[in-house]
């Protein structure tokens, strides 16, 4: 039975937290080393850039998930 006063189901999601990245593989090129690395918690996965390996990476793309 289907009711029009219901409300929806909450769905469960993550709390947000500080991504703890590991690289999965670098790759040396022109502009710098390409990273390409995941977030050991959640799994999303980012690419970044390291221009200097005196400081941190930049990050190339968004965060995504598979």
């Amino acid at each position: 039975m289907t009711s029009l006063h219901t409300l929806p189901i909450p769905r469960p999601t993550a709390p947000p937290h500080e991504h703890a990245w590991t690289v999965d593989s670098r790759h040396t090129t022109s502009e710098g080393t390409v990273v390409y690395v995941r977030c050991v918690g959640c799994g999303v996965h980012r690419v970044d850039l390291q221009t200097d390996p005196h400081r941190p990476p930049l990050a190339l793309s968004r965060e995504t998930s598979d």
